[in-house]
C-alpha cells in the first residue's frame, strides 16, 4: 500500500509539468490560442494580421503547392504557417502584450475588417539567402491604408528592437533568417505608410522560378477578409502562434 501511495504521490508532484507540456504542445499547434506571455521571451515577435476568405485561401494554397514543387523544403500552409496578410510587424516586450491587445480592440472594434473588399493583383518576392519568399500582391485601398496607420499608432509606442530569439522557434530547429529580423525591425517605415505593401505570403521557390511567377500572366480576383487577430511571428514571417483576435464588437474593455 505504501507503495502505490508513493507513486500516487509522486504523479501528483509531476502533474503540473506534465499538463505545462502538454499545454505547449497544443499551442504550437495552433490547437487554442496562447494566453499573453505564455512560453514567450522577454521581447516576442508580433504579427497584426488579417485573415483572409476562402477565396484567397484557394488560390494560396494552390501558388503554395507549386513552390513545393520546385523547391520541396518549402514551408507548407498549415496551422504553423498561417496565410494572411500583414498588416504591422513589431518586436514588443511580452510585459506590453496585454496593453497592445486592448489598443487594438479599439482600433477594430471602430474599423471592422470584414468590411473590407480586396484585390489580388499579382505575385512579389523577398530575396531570403538565394530563394524567393513569394506572395500574392494585395491593392493597397484607401481603405486598407487608413486601418495599417490606425494599427500602427497604436501599436508604435510599445516597439523595441529585437532578435531571432523573439520569434517562435521553427518545427525544424532552422535557425531564424537573419533577412526576416531585419524586416521586423524595419517594419516602421520601411514597410508603411507609402511602402505598403499589403500581401499574404504563399512558400519559398527557387529564384528562377518565383522569377517566372511573378512574369505569368496573373488573373485578379476579389476577395474579403474574415477577421484579425494577433500572431506570435515564426521564420521568415509566417503567423506561427496565435497569441489574441478582438472581442465581439460591442464588447470591447
Amino acid at each position: 500500500m505504501s507503495m502505490k501511495l508513493a507513486a500516487v504521490a509522486g504523479l501528483r508532484a509531476a502533474l503540473p509539468a506534465i499538463l505545462a507540456v502538454a499545454t505547449a504542445v497544443i499551442v504550437q499547434r495552433g490547437l487554442i490560442a496562447a494566453e499573453p506571455g505564455a512560453s514567450l521571451g522577454d521581447v516576442v515577435a508580433i504579427d497584426v494580421l488579417l485573415h483572409p476568405d476562402e477565396t484567397m485561401l484557394a488560390a494560396a494554397a494552390k501558388a503554395n503547392a507549386a513552390l513545393r514543387g520546385d523547391y520541396p523544403a518549402g514551408f507548407a500552409l498549415d496551422e504553423l504557417h498561417t496565410p494572411h496578410i500583414s498588416m504591422v510587424q513589431r518586436f514588443v516586450r511580452s510585459d506590453d502584450l496585454q496593453r497592445v491587445e486592448q489598443a487594438l480592440g479599439r482600433v477594430f472594434a471602430k474599423t471592422d475588417p470584414t468590411t473590407l473588399e480586396l484585390e489580388a493583383i499579382g505575385y512579389y518576392s523577398l530575396p531570403v539567402g538565394d530563394l524567393g519568399l513569394a506572395g500574392i500582391v494585395v491593392r493597397p485601398t484607401p481603405d486598407l491604408r487608413k486601418l495599417q496607420e490606425e494599427i500602427i499608432a497604436v501599436v508604435e509606442p510599445f516597439a523595441v528592437e529585437g532578435t531571432g530569439a523573439a520569434f517562435a522557434p521553427s518545427p525544424d530547429g532552422a535557425a531564424i533568417a537573419p533577412s526576416i529580423v531585419a524586416y521586423v525591425n524595419g517594419y516602421v517605415p520601411k514597410r508603411s505608410g507609402k511602402n505598403f505593401n499589403p500581401h499574404v505570403t504563399v512558400g519559398l521557390g527557387t529564384e528562377p522560378f518565383v522569377a517566372r511567377m511573378i512574369a505569368a500572366p496573373f488573373a485578379r480576383f476579389q476577395f474579403k477578409l474574415t477577421g484579425a487577430s494577433v500572431y506570435h511571428l515564426g521564420n521568415y514571417g509566417t503567423a506561427a502562434v496565435k497569441l489574441w483576435s478582438p472581442p465581439e464588437r460591442g464588447n470591447v474593455e
